[in-house]
């Protein structure tokens, strides 16, 4: 079968239409260079700040219609509103400014002054820290980056467990391959699930993934607290908790009830990814929950045919905002089909390739961020659980 050519991928992506239905995102100037390896493509689409949650069904659909060219195995798509290289430089047309909200949710995470002083956070028994995994937006590889970090800290020799706090979006069943129910023991107890040596509690396990999930602020906190505190976990040095993106509910519940010892923060290197991740930063100060470094996901790609390395959705983003707000940055991890294959089929990368590049990565960050905690911990630090954020 002939090789996939750049032209080709151009011409099946004017059949996308651009923003308001006018015209195609080509012809706009709103499509990156086309970078194609082995079957696989990569690009951006160029789109304002402020419509990126809106406009995502059409990176879905140039998406959707790269991966239907024969002879593409595979397509990766990002929205972002830095110009890159291939771009035309006259930006798409952006809408009215919009009024933003007045208040966030982590704007009322402060008691009012003079009010009562915030309850006492009630840790879990037998875990040492609570290390909680989220992101300022989807689509960033917060789960894949959570479990991966998770099966690295296992292989650096620690006790690990994970929770999956997203409620609507449950990933751990398929992440780490695990099927059926877990059992309930004495006193309403339940059994964690487990596999590749870690320990596992998600809603995924108790609700069948058909079921749409429209659950209001107080179930998910009820949820979220009894997932965490009515499970027999034993002892753990870590219990990982993958969070939901955003800065919502659950978030709040756990940074609020949860005596977290950090948060780490996932991001891609995208600036519109960075805007988010720098709203749940806001979040976790608001409450008090330290950050213990900024994890940059989809960091760069390196081709498999050349050895060429191509920053497909820009690079060192991470890094420049861990520096200017003064927290650590904890490691970079590349843009790999691998990862993203290996978390689907239930096998991550860390356990089933664990002499790779991917993998010692993720156990390198998994080494800084742990010692990270310790020395907190040694200074003063509280002794509680931690959150990583993409």
């Amino acid at each position: 079968m002939a090789d996939v050519s750049k032209d080709q991928v151009l011409d099946r992506l004017r059949t996308v239409r651009g923003p308001d239905m006018e015209g195609n995102i080509v012809d706009l100037g709103m499509v990156s260079d086309v970078f194609i390896s082995d079957g696989k493509v990569y690009f951006s689409i160029t789109v304002p700040a402020e419509r990126a949650k809106e406009l995502d069904p059409m990176r879905a659909a140039a998406e959707r219609v790269v991966r239907d060219i024969p002879g593409v195995k595979a397509a990766m798509v990002a929205l972002t509103a830095d110009k890159k290289a291939g771009a035309a430089s006259q930006p798409v047309s952006r809408p009215a400014p919009q009024a933003s909200a007045a208040h966030s949710h982590a704007g009322h995470a402060h008691a009012p002054a003079g009010g009562p002083a915030p309850r006492a956070k009630i840790g879990i028994p037998g875990v040492g820290a609570i290390v909680a995994v989220a992101s300022g937006k989807g689509g960033v590889g917060k789960s894949t980056t959570a479990v991966n970090l998770a099966l690295a800290l296992k292989a650096n020799g620690l006790r690990v467990g994970i929770l999956d706090a997203d409620i609507y979006g449950p990933s751990m069943p398929r992440l780490l391959k695990i099927s059926g129910r877990p059992q309930q023991i004495e006193n309403r107890i339940i059994k964690p699930m487990e596999n590749y040596g870690i320990k596992v509690m998600s809603m995924g396990f108790l609700v069948d993934e058909e079921v749409a999930m429209i659950w209001r602020g107080p179930m998910i906190q009820s949820a979220l607290m009894q997932m965490l505190r009515e499970v027999a976990w034993g002892e753990l040095d870590v219990l990982v908790v993958d969070m939901p993106p955003g800065t919502g509910d659950a978030q709040l519940t756990m940074a609020q009830q949860v005596p977290l010892a950090g948060a780490v923060i996932v991001s891609t290197p995208q600036d519109l990814a960075l805007i988010d991740a720098r709203k749940g930063l806001n979040m976790f100060n608001k409450v008090e929950v330290p950050v213990l470094g900024i994890i940059e996901n989809m960091s760069y790609f390196i081709a498999p045919d050349t050895g060429n390395r191509y920053d497909i959705f820009g690079h060192g983003g991470a890094r420049k905002e861990a520096e200017r707000i003064g927290v650590p940055f904890l490691g970079e991890v590349p843009l790999t089909m691998d990862i993203r294959e290996t978390s689907d089929a239930g096998t991550p990368v860390v356990v089933s390739n664990p002499e790779g590049a991917a993998a010692k990565t993720y156990r390198e960050i998994a080494t800084r961020m742990w010692e990270g905690l310790k020395a907190r911990q040694a200074a003063g630090g509280r002794t509680a659980p931690a959150i990583v954020f993409e």
